[in-house]
């Protein structure tokens, strides 16, 4: 008997067809389903030993909840000039400007309009971010009297940020996108942690302490987070 793969399509037949990318695991149990939150992209986890057809019999019992949510997923956005991006939580022109860089003046962002805009576009949000986390974390860290260590910006897809037990601390640049008021909380989250490296009431009650509204903060990003996942900074395809 040939081995598995450990990794193949199938498409579910149906308006519209669905790619389902199915990934065997020595580390999975049992079959799990995963709907990206950027591009509802479908992936299936199976254990290395399980039957396909199987797989495929607990994919069709599924389907109406998987269309559900391949529905509800954004699809990806790319930024170009003409168009809009969101920062600081408000959709901003991208106009065509001189020079080698993005750059945010006026509520309106610059760009050269020379095929790299989405890569300089993703740069400018990053120079951004940085700047603002910076403020964030040494503010919050100030109220608590502690003290941070390296902050690190990441594309992550599974979290907003992290605190190591040295007290680095990682953020997701496309925070910058999101209102204000939520890229603060995400700081202040972060920066709990130097107090609490837990989700224990004690770190809840510091996290209150730091941002007063944060379950608003919360809810927008439960809401809204995968509009955000959804812009791809990619260059363009010739």
């Amino acid at each position: 008997m040939p081995p598995r793969r450990r990794e193949s399509t199938h498409i579910l037949p149906g308006d519209p067809p669905i790619e389902v990318a199915l990934k065997r695991s020595a580390r999975s149990r049992r079959f799990s389903l995963r709907v990206s939150r950027a591009n509802g992209a479908v992936s299936m986890s199976l254990p290395v030993w399980a039957d396909e057809r199987e797989a495929l019999r607990f994919l069709r019992d599924r389907e109406d909840w998987l269309r559900a949510h391949v529905a509800a997923a954004p699809g990806l956005q790319r930024p170009k000039v003409g168009g809009k991006l969101p920062l600081f939580g408000t959709d901003r022109p991208i106009v065509a400007g001189p020079g080698r860089s993005a750059r945010f003046d006026g509520g309106v962002i610059r760009v050269p309009d020379d095929g790299r805009a989405a890569t300089r576009l993703r740069a400018m949000l990053q120079a951004i971010a940085r700047d603002r986390f910076a403020e964030a974390a040494a503010r919050h860290a100030a109220a608590l009297g502690r003290s941070h260590g390296r902050i690190v910006l990441r594309d992550t897809r599974s979290r907003w940020g992290s605190c190591t037990p040295s007290g680095d601390l990682m953020f997701s640049w496309r925070l910058v996108m999101a209102p204000p008021s939520v890229l603060d909380y995400v700081a202040a989250h972060e920066v709990a942690h130097l107090q609490e490296l837990n989700h224990s009431p004690r770190f809840w009650a510091a996290c209150a302490r730091l941002c007063p509204g944060y379950k608003t903060e919360r809810a927008w990003l439960r809401r809204h987070g995968p509009e955000l996942l959804a812009w791809t900074f990619e260059a363009s395809p010739c």
